[in-house]
């Protein structure tokens, strides 16, 4: 995975767009009507129920704004809300407050709702010991707050992007001339380029789970759009010669059944890309 410092560099680099791509050359509606000196409060009012995310990001996109800028935080990222609950106050340049929130409540808005789906599916796999994990499929140039949201609301994150890690799929299979083919390049390309990653292999039946296990150093086996029957019997092959993840088509109905298969890991996409925002606004006090 990534390291903190690199992850920090991402946020940074998502605030800094966010605010060109909204601000511009300015907010002119601020600033044709709003004194420069004036100063106010607002709060982050929670008009839905679910899991809280992005307060540590907001507080990076005011200070980004303003520096001067005051915040009071009232609830944790992480925390379960309800219509009605105020999650923070800020305080400050009047002008400054404006400009940051669209930005404030597009993320937190997404991140919630991220986070809050995510904590679904932990809950239906609560007793199971298997863990629930996002994937690659998040919206671009955002990656980094959609991943932070679902481990706020308590999954884990796969690799973040192609260079964290190896993954090799279908497709890298089937252009490698198979799967043992593509794990012993992979492990020579690693080696001469010095490059400490994980290995992932996907696989799609029994037949392919059994060649995989012939090469040593695979770290995790893709069980890709398996049967419940086929999952359980991958599970028995692999043993614990590497960690095992089920993914393909998995939703709230099949998760847990998939989980009960003994697997290690679930991924799924539909924790970043399919959800609905949180209901927040901003509200001048």
């Amino acid at each position: 995975m990534i390291s903190k410092t690199q992850f920090n560099k991402e946020i940074d680099l998502i605030i800094t767009n966010a605010i060109r791509e909204d601000v511009g050359d300015g907010d002119h509606s601020s600033l044709a009507c709003i004194p420069e000196s004036t100063t106010g409060k607002a709060k982050l009012l929670v008009k839905d129920e679910g899991i809280l995310a992005g307060v540590d990001f907001a507080k990076s996109v005011f200070n980004y704004v303003d520096p001067n800028i005051k915040i009071e935080t009232v609830l944790e990222d992480g925390s379960r809300v309800k219509y009605g609950d105020v999650a923070f106050y800020v305080s400050g340049s009047s002008q400054s407050i404006l400009k940051a929130e669209r930005l404030v409540l597009n993320a937190m808005q997404r991140m919630s709702a991220i986070a809050t789906k995510t904590n679904h599916f932990v809950t239906l796999l609560d007793g199971t010991g298997t863990k629930i994990l996002d994937t690659r499929k998040t919206t671009p140039g955002i990656r980094a707050i959609e991943k932070w949201a679902v481990k706020i609301g308590g999954g884990e994150n796969h690799r973040f992007a192609l260079y964290d890690m190896v993954m090799l799929k279908d497709n890298h299979i089937d252009f490698a001339g198979g799967i043992t083919k593509a794990i012993v390049k992979t492990k020579k390309y690693l080696s001469d380029q010095n490059l400490d990653l994980k290995i992932i292999v996907e696989a799609r039946d029994l037949n392919e789970i059994k060649e995989i296990l012939q090469t040593p150093g695979v770290y995790r086996i893709l069980i890709d759009n398996f049967n419940y029957e086929d999952t359980r019997e991958a599970v028995k092959l692999i043993g614990d010669s590497c960690l095992t993840e089920s993914s393909g088509g998995i939703n709230e109905e099949t998760v847990r059944k998939y989980a009960e298969c003994g697997v290690d890991y679930i991924s799924s996409g539909a924790l970043t890309h399919s959800v609905y925002n949180l209901d927040l606004s901003l509200k001048a006090v």
